[in-house]
C-alpha cells in the first residue's frame, strides 16, 4: 500500500530528524558536517528573517523522510527573482516513494505564489539517479559552475 506523504515547513520538533536527514545529505556529498555548522543551518531555517527555507516531507505515520533547502536570489539580467535548491534529500529507504517528486512540486507551488521567474539548483554530475528525476521535471541548462575562493 503506499505511503502518504505530506511535505510541510520545517517545525522546531523536527530537529532530531531533520538532523538526521541532513547528515545524510552531508554523508552522501562526503562532506564532513559539524554539529556546529549543522545548527547553523537550522537556526537558519528557523530564522523567519533569514532567507534560507526548509521543507520537510512526512510520511504517514509523522517521519520525516525528505528534506529541501531553498531561498530566493536576485536575478539582475532579467530583474526578477527566482528560487534556488540548495538542498534536495530523501532517506534511501525512502527513494522511489514519490517524496522528491512531492517535494519538487512544493517548491513549484511556492515559486508561483512568490511570482519567482524560475526554481534553479545544481547536483553532482554523477548523481544519475537525482539526475534521472530533474529531466523528468526541469530544464538541464548549459551553463557551468565555478567556485573562487575569497581572498585567493
Amino acid at each position: 500500500m503506499p505511503t502518504t506523504i505530506t511535505v510541510r515547513e520545517v517545525r522546531d520538533a523536527d530537529f532530531p530528524q531533520w538532523r538526521a536527514l541532513y547528515r545524510g545529505y552531508a554523508d552522501f556529498y562526503r562532506v564532513e558536517q559539524t554539529e556546529e555548522a549543522a545548527a547553523r543551518v537550522w537556526a537558519w531555517v528557523n530564522d523567519p528573517a533569514h532567507e534560507v527555507n526548509a521543507l520537510v516531507a512526512e510520511d504517514g505515520d509523522g517521519r520525516l523522510i525528505g528534506l529541501a533547502h531553498y531561498r530566493p536570489f536576485a536575478r539582475p539580467l532579467s530583474a526578477t527573482t527566482g528560487g534556488y535548491l540548495d538542498d534536495l534529500f530523501v532517506d534511501p529507504a525512502h527513494r522511489g516513494s514519490g517524496a522528491a517528486d512531492h517535494l519538487l512540486a512544493a517548491l513549484r507551488e511556492i515559486a508561483a505564489e512568490r511570482g519567482w521567474s524560475v526554481v534553479r539548483w545544481i547536483t553532482a554530475d554523477d548523481n544519475h539517479r537525482a539526475r534521472a528525476k530533474y529531466d523528468q521535471v526541469a530544464t538541464r541548462t548549459m551553463w557551468v559552475t565555478y567556485d573562487m575562493a575569497p581572498g585567493a
